[in-house]
């Protein structure tokens, strides 16, 4: 499925003006329409929305994980 640059920040959440300079970069692949319009591939994003999911799971269960008990507390030199 395509998306414009509209369509495009709207799905990643960002403005339509950061896609445009994305595009301009090279990091995000588009081609240009019959009518002139950038068209943006959505599938390429998938993989960085896995790494994202599995970002927030490790952060999350590092955020879990009990603090533990500082040795040098007890010491009483």
């Amino acid at each position: 499925m395509y998306l414009t640059i509209k369509e495009t920040a709207d799905y990643l959440s960002v403005s339509e003006t950061y896609v445009k300079n994305l595009i301009l970069q090279g990091k995000i692949r588009a081609l240009h329409d019959s009518n002139g319009e950038i068209l943006v591939y959505k599938d390429q994003f998938k993989t960085h929305f896995e790494q994202l999911e599995k970002y927030k799971l490790l952060v999350q269960e590092l955020a879990n994980e009990p603090i533990p008990e500082d040795a040098d507390i007890k010491d009483e030199d």
